[in-house]
């Protein structure tokens, strides 16, 4: 499923280049620290923008 949302991609991008070490591989994890890190007060989008930091992560381990 594609992330489409400019303003998930762009937060995800800005957390992980201000916090590379507060994120993993772990959605669950990943869930904590955007919730942390950030005010959005959805879970959806919360979720989301964990989701999209777990993908990049996991990208980042594999290539």
């Amino acid at each position: 499923m594609a992330i489409k949302p400019a303003y998930v991609k762009k937060t995800g991008n800005l957390l992980l280049e201000r916090y590379p070490d507060a994120f993993t591989n772990d959605f669950e994890q990943n869930k904590d620290s955007v919730e942390k890190l950030t005010n959005v007060d959805s879970k959806g989008v919360r979720n989301r923008i964990a989701g999209y930091v777990t993908r990049k992560k996991s990208a980042q381990a594999t290539a």
